[in-house]
């Protein structure tokens, strides 16, 4: 049986904190960039509480200079 992959939702948070502070922006910086009303999905990507859109996610990935595979970060088998 194949073993499907999953989202580990928390080392994937911890990833787009990282990168996030590498770029040099701060949380309202990225909110604005993102289009977001608030800093709150931003806070919850970086809690691990859920992850980015699709559509976010593209646009992190040009943020960053990397790509989506960078970001998200699979659970261990």
């Amino acid at each position: 049986m194949v073993t499907m992959p999953t989202i580990d939702t928390i080392r994937t948070g911890h990833r787009i904190e990282k990168l996030r502070i590498l770029s040099g922006l701060s949380v309202k910086q990225l909110q604005k960039i993102l289009g977001l009303g608030t800093p709150q999905a931003i806070y919850k990507w970086q809690r691990g509480a859920s992850i980015p859109t699709v559509d976010n996610l593209v646009i992190l990935a040009k943020i960053f200079n990397t790509t989506i595979d960078d970001i998200i970060i699979k659970k261990e088998e």
